[in-house]
């Protein structure tokens, strides 16, 4: 299990991205456009830089929804592959069966 204050600093960074998801796009889409002057542009990445750092979508972790493990998770099932072997040796995911050759 992994410590509770990295899980929770992990979900406060997600809360941020969503909060100034919108705000963020439309700056860096003003800072992209090279036909809007570059005063205008200046200005927009400044604002852009007073924005807090963990609001930036990079700044989440993928963490698995079970144990917190920040490492080995799969991205559409948001587990990790321990977690996920654990739940498949218990008959807990449909389909899964344990390999033998």
């Amino acid at each position: 299990m992994a410590k509770l204050s990295a899980i929770n600093k992990n979900n406060k960074r997600l809360k941020l991205s969503n909060k100034f998801y919108e705000k963020r796009k439309k700056l860096k889409k003003i800072i992209m456009d090279k036909k809007v002057p570059l005063q205008e542009r200046f200005i927009a990445q400044q604002k852009l830089s007073k924005l807090p750092r963990n609001s930036s979508k990079t700044r989440v972790m993928s963490r698995c929804q079970i144990t917190g493990r920040p490492h080995g998770v799969y991205r559409k099932l948001k587990i990790s592959r321990i977690a996920l072997r654990k739940l498949g040796l218990e008959g807990k995911i449909p389909g899964m069966v344990k390999s033998s050759w």
